[in-house]
């Protein structure tokens, strides 16, 4: 579906044509109508399927077509439409994003996150925007502060709101929709849709379309998903032997934790690999010149944490590498879900290790799917270590998934 088919003003579609966009994606071609109909909106889409532009566009219209301005002269800014996202790197993509949209309207839109000077953001919005990203704390700093008012919202966004509630961030949504019109348009998008993103969008939304593209808790069928054998000790020379022999320019890697992060990088560029860790305990200038350096190929490997990597959105990258499976089996769809993006193809490699057995077999009950495991010659896991008891396999999976079924239900 073309986008001259929607109901958009003219600079929005000139802005599209120069961004290079021609054919709608799926959640586009559901949300953006639904969103222009004023529904309120749970969906939940795979990264990299282009659900910013589904509702930055609408949302963006119905700012044009709302003639209704306030004072000029008022002291706060008149915030109309609102995008709460979980990170810093997030909310300076979807910013990016929104402004490259309205790149050919007077629309002006803002930015507050945290790690930055919360003065310099305050002039900006004393000017008044009419479109603000945020993430949750600093904007309840700005509204403390009086930096400024939503007393005008129309539009709010929870985008990636499985990972603000994963996050801790119940309280400060909840403070933040207490000082908003009851009268406005929520939507709220999410990866997955789990139990506490279900029962959050009861309080928020008001008779929601549901729109769901490709299957929830599922991984994109452009991700090829590979899991070498291997002892924990052979992992960092697994690693590299598979950067080195495959030529990879650009793999992000994950890690659990941070201070693990930082060793594993220091031990790649020891070995004369290009790496940088990525994670929350870096400034946030840091942050962006290791992420600009990776963007621009001058960082070959990225060692990143769940929670710094969210943000991250490379339609190009390749490869992502588990080092650690995650705790969370969903992070796992999270963590692949920066590969395969916007029709391009990707590779996930886990590196996977007998004390990893359980992790990994929650992995493949969240995507009901075997993931083969595979030996790479000179890498071969020590049998003496493996266990045989059949805790992994296909009937035992589905004895847990229906006993956590029954569990559910109780």
């Amino acid at each position: 579906m073309s986008f001259s088919q929607f109901p958009l003003a003219e600079p929005l579609l000139e802005a599209i044509k120069l961004l290079g966009f021609s054919q709608a994606t799926e959640i586009q071609q559901l949300a953006i109508p639904a969103i222009l109909a004023n529904q309120d909106i749970l969906a939940s889409a795979q990264t990299g399927t282009g659900k910013t532009a589904g509702f930055g566009l609408p949302i963006l219209q119905c700012l044009l077509d709302d003639e209704k301005r306030l004072n000029e002269s008022a002291s706060l800014a008149p915030v109309r439409a609102l995008i709460l996202v979980p990170t810093r790197e997030l909310a300076l993509q979807v910013h990016a994003a929104i402004v490259s949209y309205g790149q050919l309207t007077s629309l002006t839109a803002g930015i507050v996150y945290g790690g930055v000077s919360i003065e310099a953001q305050q002039a900006k919005l004393s000017q008044g925007v009419d479109l603000l990203v945020a993430t949750p704390g600093r904007l309840l700093d700005h509204l403390r502060r009086g930096s400024l008012s939503l007393g005008h919202l129309k539009h709010l966004v929870f985008d990636e709101a499985d990972r603000m509630l994963d996050m801790g961030f119940k309280d400060e949504i909840q403070a933040v929709v207490a000082q908003l019109p009851t009268k406005r348009q929520t939507m709220l998008f999410s990866a997955t849709l789990d139990e506490s993103v279900l029962a959050l969008s009861s309080t928020l939304l008001n008779a929601p379309k549901r729109l769901e593209v490709g299957q929830t808790n599922s991984a994109s069928q452009d991700i090829e998903q590979r899991v070498y054998a291997v002892d924990s000790d052979k992992k960092f020379a697994l690693l590299s032997h598979l950067i080195v022999t495959g030529n990879w320019q650009q793999v992000l890697v994950f890690s659990r934790k941070k201070v693990a992060a930082d060793k594993l990088a220091e031990r790649l560029s020891a070995s004369g690999i290009s790496a940088n860790a990525f994670h929350g305990d870096l400034s946030q200038g840091n942050r962006e010149a290791v992420l600009n350096g990776f963007k621009q190929g001058e960082i070959s490997v990225l060692v990143a944490t769940d929670v710094a990597a969210r943000g991250i959105d490379i339609n190009s990258l390749s490869y992502v590498v588990n080092y650690e499976l995650p705790f969370v089996a969903e992070d796992y769809v999270h963590r692949i879900g920066r590969t395969g993006r916007a029709g391009n193809k990707g590779v996930a490699v886990t590196l996977f290790c007998e004390e990893d057995a359980l992790l990994l077999e929650e992995v493949e009950i969240l995507l009901d799917k075997r993931l083969p495991q595979q030996w790479l010659p000179g890498f071969e896991p020590d049998l003496t270590k493996m266990s045989l008891s059949g805790k992994n396999s296909q009937s035992a999976q589905k004895r847990r998934a229906k006993q956590r079924g029954r569990r559910g239900k109780r």
